[in-house]
């Protein structure tokens, strides 16, 4: 037997303290990151300490939050009722340790594993915390999780806590926060959490209505009608529609941002597709019902359970849950309403009343529904022609090397893993798809391969775009010619080649998703493969670089005799080499789109008439004269 394959005693370890948190941080934060996109990591780590503190306001302490982001470090100090100060080093550096699994000091709090603020202790270089409590404080100072220093004393400070720490490069690299994506969190708590005040820098954040003011100003295009407002005990919900493809709906728990949507999130879809039909008396599709949708919805539950530890998605079927015992002391479960049944119940009661009163916007809305059923017959039926005609020349196994495992599978204990790692890599060329093919991991990697240029989707009628054969298959493979919830892979990925040819494929591709399917780009589902543009090497070494930077960069470290490929395709790459760019750390950068950027706006000015503007664009982002030689701006 091979030495490394001997099992024994020495091979059992117990990870003391945060050790853990440090050896697997995607399991408490999700993704490392550079500070690039906004999930990245060191933004959980913030959030993850507002997060305290705006559960503190919740319980009615505290109207103010102060934050300062001051070369990458963090401040954040609350005025809430303050960490009880024996129990400040306990609180911030031993898991599973916090006042929140008590309901009657947190009712509706975001964070409720007694992980949080460990983590963030974790994999910070630095950390420090004080706690301040009616005249008296208590601190301690960390280094990468471990205890450095600690003590007590008087103070003249208002009660509350504050929280420094400096995100650890040893985890993170070289990241910077981007106080664009940070201020869009301000935003978000404010608009959750009326009447609270979040400073950023000096600069204030407080919404006097709700939800209202954050949908009211991420409008990119003038709605059909004045937003409708709704509030209950524990929801609040704003919708209206819009002319604009697909649905975009904020969802949030307990003032936590639930970008991945969950229980409530499909409560609430269901819930308008269902009062809408029965107010108009008509079998409409629910489709149709939401086509052009805008709007948010926020609830607060007990015990919420989300699905991973950065919290985006619900995965609650009930208001609150709650384990008490019978006469008899036999342990019982204890529920409240379904999420499902109160968020139907509320709409359903609401929103009917509200169109009763506001009898000018019915005829409004049930004209965009019937516009979008119309629509929808047609294409449909073009599709379906489309995929049939496919479907007998065998032309759609032909372009989908699928995986093992699919997204909307039923999750067993097999393929639950792969979940999120499930991807399909969209390529273009058999050389390229021939090399991802050999190279991917085939039980949750899949490929589809694209016929020269796909249809410029901004210019083109939506009728053209559905008769196109490549985009068709395209939406077939991912299974969401009916409802973005069928999603076959967690992960889309555009891949290809680093020239002319393929950048332009992959804005093709990113305008098609833009505009017709923008959910999938706003959920975080579409990436943009980074593969390396040089290979560095030498006798001993090689270097795979994806920068000039990088290149230059391993020219210098390598010295001796060097050798340097330019790689302009990915079927130059061999598949061996290949396997490394998409396997666990493969480079991805997310496409983003803003709730509040306009869709129209964009694509006219990336894929609408050349003009001089888009010209200087292009000319301002190149790195070198050498770079502008080789791209076509025409």
């Amino acid at each position: 037997m091979p030495e490394n394959l001997n099992y024994t005693d020495d091979n059992i370890r117990t990870l003391e303290g945060v050790q853990h948190v440090r050896l697997r941080p995607g399991m408490y934060i999700g993704r490392l990151g550079n500070g690039n996109n906004p999930g990245d990591g060191i933004y959980v780590l913030l959030k993850e300490i507002i997060d305290n503190s705006v559960d503190e306001f919740a319980m009615g302490f505290g109207r103010q939050i102060n934050v300062e982001i001051q070369d990458n470090r963090v401040s954040v100090r609350d005025f809430g009722r303050g960490i009880p100060l024996d129990s400040v080093v306990k609180a911030v550096s031993i898991l599973n340790t916090g006042g929140k699994f008590d309901d009657k000091v947190f009712k509706k709090s975001v964070g409720l594993n007694g992980v949080g603020t460990k983590a963030v202790n974790a994999l910070s270089e630095s950390f420090y915390v004080c706690s301040f409590r009616d005249g008296e404080c208590s601190w301690a100072s960390f280094e990468r999780g471990e205890l450095k220093d600690s003590g007590k004393g008087a103070t003249k400070e208002k009660n509350g806590t504050m929280v420094s720490f400096y995100p650890d490069p040893m985890m993170f690299g070289k990241f910077d926060y981007n106080l664009d994506y940070v201020e869009t969190m301000m935003k978000n708590y404010s608009y959750l959490k009326k009447g609270l005040t979040l400073n950023l820098n000096g600069t204030a954040y407080k919404s006097e209505n709700g939800l209202l003011d954050l949908v009211n100003e991420n409008l990119s295009e003038a709605p059909l009608y004045p937003p409708i407002h709704l509030e209950g005990e524990d929801i609040e919900i704003v919708l209206s529609h819009g002319n604009a493809y697909g649905e975009n709906i904020s969802s949030f728990v307990n003032g936590q941002n639930t970008r991945d949507g969950g229980t409530h999130l499909a409560a609430y879809r269901e819930a308008i597709a269902k009062t809408l039909k029965e107010f108009f008396k008509k079998n409409y599709a629910p489709e149709d019902c939401r086509q052009g949708i805008v709007g948010a919805i926020s609830i607060q539950i007990q015990e919420p359970n989300f699905e991973g530890q950065t919290k985006t998605k619900l995965g609650s079927n009930y208001m609150w849950e709650k384990q008490t015992h019978d006469e008899h002391g036999t342990l019982k479960l204890d529920t409240g309403p379904t999420i499902r049944s109160y968020v139907n119940d509320f709409v359903g009661k609401q929103l009917d009343n509200y169109l009763r009163i506001h009898k000018e916007i019915v005829p409004i809305i049930e004209d965009k529904i019937k516009s979008s059923q119309q629509e929808r017959e047609e294409i449909s039926g073009i599709q379906k022609k489309t995929r049939e005609r496919n479907k007998k020349a065998n032309v759609y196994n032909r372009k989908l090397r699928d995986c093992r495992f699919h997204y909307n599978d039923k999750v067993n204990e097999k393929n639950a893993a792969n979940i999120e790692r499930s991807s399909i890599f969209i390529t273009e060329g058999d050389s390229a798809s021939g090399t991802i093919t050999k190279a991917r991991n085939a039980d949750y990697q899949a490929v589809f391969s694209l016929r020269g240029k796909p249809i410029n989707s901004y210019k083109e009628s939506r009728k053209k775009v559905a008769e196109n054969e490549e985009l068709n298959l395209l939406i077939s493979a991912l299974g969401v010619e009916d409802d973005l919830e069928n999603l076959r892979y967690n992960n889309i990925i555009v891949a290809t080649d680093a020239d002319n040819d393929g950048m332009h494929i992959r804005m093709l591709v990113c305008t098609f998703f833009m505009k017709y399917y923008p959910d999938l780009i706003r959920r975080g589902h579409v990436q943009i493969l980074q593969t390396p543009l040089f290979r560095v090497r030498n006798k001993q070494e090689n270097r795979y670089c994806y920068s000039i930077e990088e290149k230059e960069e391993a020219v210098a470290a390598l010295r001796n005799k060097v050798e340097i490929t330019r790689f302009k395709g990915l079927g130059e790459i061999s598949s061996d080499e290949f396997a490394d760019f998409i396997g666990e750390d493969m480079r991805l950068d997310e496409v983003i789109l803003a709730d509040e950027e306009s869709i129209a706006e964009i694509m006219e000015f990336y894929m609408g008439d050349n003009t001089i503007e888009r010209q200087n664009f292009i000319r301002r982002n190149l790195k070198s004269e050498k770079e502008l030689e080789d791209i076509d701006i025409s």
